[in-house]
């Protein structure tokens, strides 16, 4: 059986890839990896918990895990324009294509911030195109 594509379209095999960060078993060590791997998780669904531990607790208001484990679109494609990073700041552009439930399609454009503290990458917020 072939191996699973990541979601995050880098090429690489999900097990290689975003699978690790996921599963708690490695933390992403720059930005760019942990925005393809909070993709991967919105994309899969079921990873609140990941995507809830990895939001900056100054930025992510009364949400709890259980209100980010539905997959509510499907997401199609990623392209990274841009990743930027500078000590314990950083910044990613990108563009994520999805489709709705009765087949509309349509892109999210962002521009995510993200903070280091502790040895650990959060995400911010972002800006949206």
């Amino acid at each position: 059986m072939p191996a699973q594509s990541c979601p995050c379209q880098s090429g690489k095999t999900f097990a290689h890839c975003c699978s690790p960060y996921l599963s708690g078993r490695e933390n992403p060590r720059t930005v760019k990896q942990l925005m393809r791997s909070r993709y991967s998780a919105f994309a899969l669904g079921s990873y609140g918990q990941y995507l809830y531990d990895t939001w900056h607790p100054d930025y992510r208001g009364a949400l709890q895990p259980e209100d980010l484990d539905a997959r509510e679109l499907n997401w199609l494609h990623l392209d990274v324009i841009d990743a930027q990073q500078k000590g314990d700041r950083g910044s990613v552009e990108f563009i994520a294509r999805f489709s709705e439930a009765d087949g509309t399609q349509g892109e999210h454009h962002e521009r995510s911030r993200f903070l280091r503290e502790q040895g650990r990458w959060r995400y911010l917020d972002g800006e949206i195109f």
